[in-house]
């Protein structure tokens, strides 16, 4: 039993039940074939909430199913939410998290707007400490490979009536991962989408919760179709201003600003986003958030005053575009190469991750343990 401090001055205990050998899984032997999101390790943090009661029952137990009445309301009316965040390996074996407190109160956002549970912060960071150091040995240790990390609440009340539920789950489970594109820093190519849309201004999609990746899958699918990477989302109302893609945020350089959608409350308020505006805004470098019309996109990328294109997030990190296409023309970004920005904040952010730079922000978050 770990005893921790939770909010409030209330002492609550993470009860830890290691996985039989009958339950553990087999490691990965080649972590160059990892890919993303397809392997989880052997346990999971698991905790409940229920009304007049709070968070209750926290554990850290061997990977299993969920226990959920079929009248689950989050079943029915769609209060789930989640968060993505890595573990990392430090050279000298140490393992760290980066920025895990901004998830943690991402999450409690996400929460709020959708009627749910608030977390306890320091009680969510040591449930997910004490299942990445139980299962440390499944962190990967090659050059660009982590641990991913999924937060997920889910209400599971049973009752058919719409209101919010007044119980919930919440788990993490873990998992190796490699490059979340199989393009790796090579550029991708996104599809501008200007008939189907994600959210609106007023709506929930500066939340992070499963609705608003429900209503993004028919146009990614359309577009992976056509041999896109990703769909570019525009506003609801116009069609006309750039958003954010399915996974990340967007940036464009052009001439010497670089441009992202502000944060209106139709998108995700990314982790990554804000380190990247921070360390440029450091770097002297002049920073927009401003809404920016496609129009604008593409005639600078025909005036050559588009310098570079990419997308900020947890899974790539730094994703560079080589290619937009909007209304069947293809425009090709920094002459469909990774830009000097883009690398150069990649490198920048992956350096601090991995402990190979300095971290003047106090980002990482080192785990006790090597």
């Amino acid at each position: 039993m770990i005893p921790i401090i939770a909010r409030k001055e209330i002492v609550m205990d993470i009860h830890v039940q290691p996985a039989g050998p009958d339950q553990r899984k087999p490691k990965p032997t080649d972590e160059s074939q990892l890919g993303f999101g397809d392997l989880l390790t052997d346990h999971m943090f698991i905790m409940d909430f229920d009304e007049g009661r709070g968070w209750h029952n926290p554990r850290v137990v061997p990977y299993q199913a969920l226990k959920m009445d079929p009248a689950a309301m989050g079943l029915h009316y769609g209060q789930e939410i989640f968060e993505g965040l890595k573990a990392y390996r430090l050279a000298d074996g140490r393992i760290s998290l980066f920025r895990p407190e901004s998830n943690i109160a991402r999450m409690n956002r996400s929460a709020a707007r959708i009627c749910m549970a608030q977390l306890d912060v320091p009680l969510v960071l040591e449930g997910m400490k004490q299942l990445i150091l139980l299962d440390r040995e499944w962190v990967p240790r090659s050059p660009g490979t982590s641990l991913y990390i999924r937060p997920t609440m889910i209400a599971n009340e049973p009752h058919l009536g719409v209101r919010p539920s007044r119980s919930y789950v919440f788990y993490i489970i873990i998992g190796p991962v490699g490059a979340y594109y199989k393009e790796g820093l090579n550029p991708v190519k996104i599809y501008v989408e200007d008939v189907y849309i994600r959210a609106a201004v007023g709506g929930i999609g500066e939340a992070k919760t499963a609705g608003n990746y429900a209503a993004s899958l028919l146009a990614a699918e359309k577009a992976k179709e056509k041999g896109f990477t990703q769909v570019l989302w525009l506003d609801a109302v116009e069609r006309r201003y750039v958003e954010e893609v399915g996974t990340m945020n967007m940036f464009f350089v052009i001439n010497d600003e670089v441009i992202t959608a502000p944060l209106n409350g139709s998108i995700l308020p990314g982790i990554t986003r804000d380190s990247v505006i921070t360390i440029l805004r450091d770097w002297g470098v002049k920073v927009s958030e401003r809404s920016l019309a496609i129009d604008e996109v593409t005639a600078a990328a025909e005036s050559g005053s588009l310098k570079e294109a990419f997308g900020a997030g947890t899974a790539a990190v730094i994703s560079p575009v080589g290619q937009i296409t909007y209304k069947g023309t293809d425009y090709v970004v920094a002459g469909g190469k990774m830009g000097d920005l883009s690398r150069r904040l990649y490198d920048e952010i992956v350096g601090i991750q991995y402990g190979q730079k300095d971290d003047p922000y106090g980002w990482r978050y080192p785990l006790t343990e090597a």
